[in-house]
C-alpha cells in the first residue's frame, strides 16, 4: 500500500533528516487492512535509523507526538485501530522542544 509519511518538529532527525517519505507498506500476513498499529511497528523497524525510543513508547507514539491521518487528528479516528487506505498521508509532529 502506497503511503506518504511526513515527520516534523525534530522527528525527521530520526530518519536521516528526511521529512517526507513515500513508502510502500505490505499488508501484514493474513490481514485484509492496514492499521496504524502495524504502520508504527513498520516505521520503527524499517524507517527510523536511530533512537526509536524518541518516537515510540510501547506500541504507540510517545506522549507529545501529534499524529494526523489525512489532516485529521488520529484521536478522532481510532488511534492505533485507525484503518489506512491507499495514498493516505500520515504526519508525525513532535510538540516537545527544549528551551
Amino acid at each position: 500500500m502506497q503511503l506518504t509519511l511526513e515527520f516534523g518538529g525534530g522527528l525527521e532527525l530520526l530518519c536521516e533528516s528526511v521529512k517526507v517519505h513515500n513508502v510502500n507498506v505490505d499488508l501484514p500476513k493474513g490481514a485484509d487492512k492496514l492499521t496504524m498499529r502495524y504502520l508504527l511497528s513498520w516505521v520503527r523497524t524499517d524507517l527510523i535509523k536511530e533512537r526509536p525510543e524518541m518516537f515510540m513508547k510501547g506500541e504507540s507514539v510517545r506522549p507529545g507526538v501529534l499524529v494526523l491521518v489525512n489532516d485529521c487528528d488520529w484521536e478522532l479516528t481510532g488511534q492505533l485501530d485507525t484503518t489506512l487506505e491507499e495514498k493516505d498521508v500520515v504526519v508525525f509532529i513532535s510538540t516537545l522542544h527544549g528551551g
